[in-house]
């Protein structure tokens, strides 16, 4: 089924995963934030370059791998895994697609190697979903742009080194008049609001960004000018397959608490595994797990197959995200009243899943996305 290099990568981020993650994931919530040591370690076992070059920093590993990874880290800590994702991609993968030889250099190779974590400024808090309506501005003053602006909901915005920020540079040229930056968080200008009070995985800081007068390089632009509406789209598109992968190990993590306790719960002279009605329900929560999981993997094979995978990614994290509620929700039933205590990991697996049909593109985008798709195939 898998390489042995997706095998041991897979393996890796399953022992971490187990042996720290899962620990520490409840005091993770009750501070709400990400141990450093948490992230230096990541660091050191490639998971936050998975993808990028070796000559650029990372593992150079396929992206079959990256998502067997994060699935891992995911059914350990779902706000770790939130973390992860960003970093990895869209911020990475931006940074090595679009970045030139010295901005790789210069900013993909510590980033790769977990020297500090990447941010990803696209949403504003009027535009929601629709990317080509943001208002955040950048001027051209010499061999400077000046910014001016808000961002929403930012994850990793308050632990992070840089930013990926976009822009309007040329408000008459529509969907070629945004552009993308790269910011480090300690530019003075960017003002970071502090993190929201969230449902779920509340250890990964979801914040606003102000710039207010924030002057950036020309240097400091990633691709061409006009350019970054397309880099944005083409990072969410190997986003989708992180969130994706990140819904998988959740569902996963509640599905095995589901059937451990099933397994041990005595009622009426037996496990309650051996009921019908809970073991049905248990098989049907495999069931949906298992196809998710593989809707994954075939969408990250399209990817590294070169082919563009805008259809595939956007059913995977569609049903992945929808189906990672269905199971959570079916896990708390399993377990009756316990499940609905937050002493029990299944509570807060609840809480951190449901925010996977929202970010790198709500279930009614995916919907948008895959209908446009077939359109195409049934016009050709």
């Amino acid at each position: 089924m898998f390489t042995d290099e997706q095998i041991l990568i897979q393996n890796t981020a399953r022992s971490f995963s187990q042996d720290v993650l899962a620990l520490g994931a409840k005091a993770r919530e009750t501070s709400r934030a990400i141990e450093p040591s948490v992230i230096v370690q990541m660091g050191e076992l490639g998971l936050l370059g998975v993808t990028v070059s070796d000559e650029n920093g990372g593992v150079g590993a396929d992206y079959v791998s990256y998502a067997l990874a994060l699935m891992e880290i995911a059914e350990g800590d779902g706000a770790v895994s939130t973390m992860m994702s960003v970093h990895n991609a869209p911020f990475c993968s931006i940074l090595e697609k679009f970045g030139n030889d010295a901005q790789r250099r210069a900013w993909l190779l510590p980033a790769a190697q977990g020297a500090f974590i990447g941010a990803f400024a696209l949403t504003e808090a009027h535009t929601g979903s629709d990317a080509k309506a943001i208002r955040t501005r950048a001027v051209r003053r010499g061999n400077d742009w000046v910014l001016n602006g808000d961002k929403q909901f930012i994850s990793s915005a308050k632990i992070a080194g840089a930013t990926i920020v976009f822009a309007v540079t040329d408000p008459e040229a529509g969907k070629a008049g945004t552009s993308a930056f790269y910011v480090e968080n300690t530019t003075k200008g960017m003002v970071v609001g502090p993190p929201e009070d969230k449902m779920g995985q509340r250890a990964s800081d979801t914040c606003a960004m102000r710039f207010e007068d924030m002057v950036v390089s020309a240097d400091n632009m990633i691709g061409a000018e006009g350019q970054g509406l397309g880099i944005a789209l083409s990072a969410l598109e190997t986003g989708r397959i992180g969130i994706s992968a990140q819904a998988v190990g959740m569902a996963q993590a509640a599905l095995s608490y589901a059937v451990q306790y099933a397994a041990e719960r005595q009622a009426f002279g037996r496990p309650i595994f051996e009921h019908q009605a809970v073991g049905f329900k248990l098989a049907q929560m495999d069931v949906e797990v298992e196809a998710a999981r593989q809707l994954v993997l075939n969408a990250a094979r399209v990817k590294d197959s070169g082919a563009p995978c805008l259809r595939e990614a956007s059913i995977a994290k569609l049903y992945a995200s929808e189906m990672a509620e269905r199971v959570c929700s079916g896990a708390i039933q399993v377990l009756g009243g316990y499940g609905y205590l937050a002493d029990h990991p299944v509570e807060r697996i609840y809480r951190d899943a449901r925010v996977c049909q929202i970010y790198e593109g709500t279930s009614e985008i995916q919907k948008i996305n895959i209908s446009r798709e077939l359109a195409k195939r049934y016009q050709a």
